[in-house]
């Protein structure tokens, strides 16, 4: 009997690997490579090399913001929902700052969103405090700061001065061969991102840290540091973002980037990222957020509306969580 029950107890284990592995690897390209199939059955033209191009512009500020807030995931603190405000904030301080020239005032920009990230990191690593609960109040004072410094007036930037101009020109922009430039942006925070998890010790602090923060801080990993680290980097992609997207609207606003916060995870969680911290890759947050540029694409050319989307989506990250919520359970309860 005894022979048998750890056969039958290291079957299930199998099997939960199997489907943990499944979700968090290769499982979101199935998905995506379902989507595909699904757009180019319903429409001609769906695989045509310019409109899966656009499809990569469109997608790609949710996938800058998306590969920030992995970080904070990855961590164990969840997600960080002043992204919308760190977003605002950068887009609205750059776009202000342009008479300085554009390089000058996209690393103001770039600045004043990470010191919203250090604040985050230093309360929630060093002071202990609740990450949701935490990024919710920095989210309402960053909007009411920008109303309050900026008059609850939107910023402009000038298309006639040479700043202003290439700022315009930021979004749209294009290399050489047609490659968007944020496209490629996006491309390289993945990479960024891919290798510091996978190939620097802070990578493999930061999952110890979001596994077992306890079980981190015994073996001498500072995860207070950890933890702040994992902020900043997901105000340094929120920044970037807010930005882009600053330029794509041509102005900067309290609103620009509301929304992204539950978006990027979705797509964190859709690609394997467990919220509970320690499991996942960039490979799969790369998935998870194709997986949604792709459903969106596919929802709008059958002609379902913006607010019906919203719905499909949030029915998406329910199901996916409620899944990964499930599997981490049984694979947790086989170990033992």
């Amino acid at each position: 009997m005894s022979i048998g029950g750890r056969e039958a107890t290291g079957d299930r284990r199998e099997v939960g690997h199997t489907l943990t592995s499944l979700l968090s690897g290769a499982g979101i390209y199935l998905v995506v490579i379902l989507l595909v199939i699904v757009g180019a059955a319903t429409s001609p033209g769906f695989l045509a090399p310019d409109r899966l191009l656009g499809t990569f512009q469109n997608v790609a500020l949710l996938g800058i913001v998306a590969t920030g807030v992995a970080f904070v995931t990855f961590s164990g603190h969840f997600a960080d929902l002043s992204v919308p405000a760190i977003m605002a904030l950068s887009g609205i301080v750059t776009v202000s700052a342009l008479r300085f020239g554009l390089w000058p005032a996209m690393a103001l920009g770039v600045g004043a969103g990470l010191v919203v990230g250090a604040i985050n990191g230093w309360v929630i690593g060093y002071l202990r405090a609740n990450p949701i609960i935490w990024t919710l109040v920095t989210a309402a004072a960053g909007s009411g700061f920008i109303r309050w410094a900026f008059s609850n007036k939107q910023a402009y930037p000038m298309a006639d001065t040479p700043s202003g101009g290439a700022f315009i020109a930021l979004y749209g922009g294009k290399l050489m061969g047609g490659l968007p430039l944020i496209v490629l942006v996006w491309a390289a925070l993945i990479a960024l991102g891919h290798f510091l998890l996978a190939r620097t010790k802070f990578g493999a602090q930061i999952k110890l840290a979001g596994a077992s923060y306890e079980v981190a801080r015994m073996t001498g990993v500072n995860t207070r540091r950890v933890t702040l680290s994992a902020f900043l980097l997901s105000a340094l992609a929120a920044s970037i973002g807010g930005i882009l997207l600053a330029s794509l609207n041509k102005l900067g606003a309290e609103y620009i980037g509301k929304g992204y916060d539950f978006t990027a995870v979705t797509a964190v969680v859709l690609g394997g990222v467990t919220l509970a911290g320690g499991r996942g890759s960039m490979a799969g947050v790369l998935g998870g957020v194709l997986a949604i540029g792709l459903l969106e694409d596919v929802l709008t050319l059958n002609g379902v509306g913006v607010d019906p989307q919203e719905v499909v989506k949030g029915a998406l990250f329910i199901v996916v969580v409620g899944v990964a919520a499930y599997l981490a359970r049984r694979q947790g309860a086989d170990d033992e």
